[in-house]
């Protein structure tokens, strides 16, 4: 197999990648992540494919490069990461006893040939009703500032969950299971 890199800075990202196997390099994007796309799924594919596409350009013509991005969504609005404390604090308030989606969406290109393919993920979640207190607190650990919708769930938010339907990685900010898809289904030797 090729070798692959990860065009992303996330220690997320990184360590869920490790933990199931992969060896990998990192070199993180410069693309400029604003866009104008409404549609979640589309933006996330969106992003990963300048992120990935932009590495592309940096490396070796034998790799493989993944590119990644994670934004919630409820009530059709795009939670990406909060600007400010307050940010925060309206973001996690709206979550509040709710249901909601995370999309990561994975790029993966062929530093040679130049194919990509670009997949997303969808996970419901489903908050517990949060007590201002309880968003304060969390918010005055710094966790949730560069974290999509504010929070992370496998850290001091995993209490704030009352039900996941969907990939828990994908919430992390990688389905592992839909990049190794992509890398068997499509780029097989």
């Amino acid at each position: 197999m090729k070798k692959i890199v990860l065009a992303s800075a996330s220690p997320r990202r990184r360590e869920l990648l490790e933990q199931s196997g992969f060896e990998f390099d990192i070199i993180v994007s410069d693309a400029d992540e604003n866009i104008n796309v409404c549609d979640a799924a589309l933006m996330v594919r969106e992003l990963a494919l300048l992120k990935a596409g932009d590495v592309a350009k940096k490396v070796e013509k034998n790799r493989l490069v993944i590119g990644a991005d994670t934004v919630v969504c409820i009530d059709g609005e795009v939670l990406g990461k909060p600007k400010d404390e307050s940010d925060a604090e309206r973001m996690l308030s709206l979550l509040s006893a709710r249901e909601h989606q995370v999309y990561t969406g994975v790029c993966i290109i062929d530093s040679g040939t130049g194919k990509a393919v670009c997949k997303s993920e969808c996970t419901d979640i489903v908050f517990k009703e949060l007590t201002n207190e309880q968003i304060q607190e969390y918010i005055a650990t710094g966790e949730p500032m560069d974290k999509a919708g504010a929070y992370a769930i496998q850290g001091g938010a995993q209490d704030f969950v009352q039900c996941i339907d969907g990939s828990f990685d994908n919430v992390v900010g990688l389905p592992v299971e839909l990049v190794k898809e992509i890398i068997e289904t499509e780029f097989s030797d």
